[in-house]
């Protein structure tokens, strides 16, 4: 589980009561953008990993697919 996740929903939570301060939606917005970061990271490396296999068994995964996963860098 990703660490802010936590912070993210209790700033969220104090959001819909209307009481953040300046500093707590600064802080805010940084930690959704570490969580997009991160979640992005994920699917990343989700997808590097990523081959397609024919029912034959054939590995028919498309050549702009494998290139793609040589530039990718999983963060």
């Amino acid at each position: 589980m990703i660490q802010s996740l936590t912070r993210i929903n209790e700033l969220a939570q104090k959001q819909r009561e209307g009481a953040l301060t300046a500093a707590e939606r600064a802080e805010q917005q940084v930690l959704r953008t570490e969580y997009l970061r991160e979640i992005r990271g994920q699917v990343l490396s989700t997808f590097s990993g990523l081959s397609i296999v024919d029912p034959d068994g054939n590995d028919v995964t498309p050549e702009k697919l494998r290139n793609e996963q040589k530039n990718w860098k999983i963060v």
